[in-house]
């Protein structure tokens, strides 16, 4: 938000956010905020955001989530003069299902980490003995658009007393995750499809990326996470691998790929077909990515003319910032009890 405001052309914008969390800090930045409905259908999604669109004379929408449900509709915001900021519908929808991700970059020639596909108890476990032979810690995710939820590294070890005494880590063992999908189906639960495979290495490397409609790479840069540290990476492997995805994926606009290492080499992680959340953090350098973005969307030139500055080491650290009451001016219950005990 601060780098659409900020914008080099000095273009005064007007944010409008919407989001299903009533205390989503995005909803508490922005010039008009909106609840959007929860667990409905992509078609009743689309709808909602058509109207929102229509209502507010919206210029340019840029989802962050449920891409599948907008990127068939471009054409119907066009009609109502809202730009959508979307990949192609094959590409996103290829791209919030892992295993499509997996199977498609590789064949493509993009290193990607040994996986497995499980949809019961019996093929986790059976996926679970493929991979252990390489020795390597695992982990499972469900295989579609969960963020980082589902995440955990497989451990059977016992529990330990150092282990009390460090940051908790995502860990289950093998039989608990078994057994929680055997329970699933015995009571006709949805089960989601669970990527297993390699534990991989740090750094993460996550590699925000400008491009034209049709895959042309116009920027990468390529970020590395080192505990609270960030480094803006000068490699071009790294960024070239992101070229050869966004090319072979038709990726447009704002994007991110996400790599780990394995012995030592770079391997795909996951593709995301929407702007990163740590995309602020490519101002420092000196690029103006989200507007460079909005200008290619609108005009067909992202206005960018100079490298970015790279090699730069941030430091992310915990800010505070006064922003507007909550919505429907009262507090969450919870934190109106704590007020009224210290009143007490």
């Amino acid at each position: 938000m601060r780098l659409l405001r900020e914008n080099p052309d000095g273009v005064e914008v007007a944010i409008y956010a919407s989001n299903v969390d009533p205390s989503a800090t995005a909803l508490s930045v922005s010039d008009v905020s909106a609840i959007e409905p929860r667990n409905v259908s992509n078609a009743e999604y689309a709808q909602f955001a058509l109207d929102f669109c229509r209502t507010h004379r919206i210029d340019v929408l840029i989802p962050p989530r449920r891409l599948d449900a907008l990127a068939d509709r471009a054409a119907d915001f066009a009609a109502i003069g809202t730009s959508l900021m979307c990949s192609p519908p094959w590409a996103v929808r290829a791209l919030t299902d892992k295993v499509r991700t997996y199977e498609i970059a590789g064949a493509a020639g993009v290193p990607v980490p040994p996986w497995r596909e499980a949809r019961d108890a019996d093929e986790f476990r059976t996926a679970v003995d493929e991979l252990s032979l390489s020795g390597e810690t695992l982990c499972i995710k469900p295989s579609g658009e969960f963020s980082a939820f589902g995440f955990r590294i497989l451990d059977d070890r016992p529990l330990a007393m150092a282990d009390l005494r460090v940051a908790p880590e995502p860990v289950a063992s093998v039989e608990a995750v078994a057994a929680a999908m055997r329970r699933a189906a015995e009571q006709g639960e949805f089960v989601p499809p669970l990527l297993v495979m390699p534990f991989l290495e740090d750094p993460e490397i996550s590699i925000d990326c400008l491009s034209a409609p049709g895959g042309e790479l116009l920027m990468g840069i390529a970020r590395a996470k080192q505990g609270r540290f960030r480094l803006l990476l000068d490699d071009p492997t790294l960024v070239e691998i992101a070229r050869r995805i966004v090319q072979h994926f038709e990726l447009a606009y704002l994007t991110n790929v996400q790599l780990r290492y394995r012995a030592g080499e770079p391997v795909l992680l996951e593709v995301n077909p929407r702007p990163s959340a740590g995309l602020f953090h490519t101002a420092f350098a000196d690029v103006n990515l989200p507007w460079a973005a909005v200008q290619l969307l609108l005009r067909g030139d992202s206005g960018l003319r100079r490298s970015p500055r790279l090699g730069a080491r941030l430091a992310v650290a915990e800010a505070v910032m006064e922003v507007s009451p909550w919505l429907d001016g009262r507090l969450p219950d919870a934190v109106r009890r704590s007020a009224d005990l210290v009143a007490g």
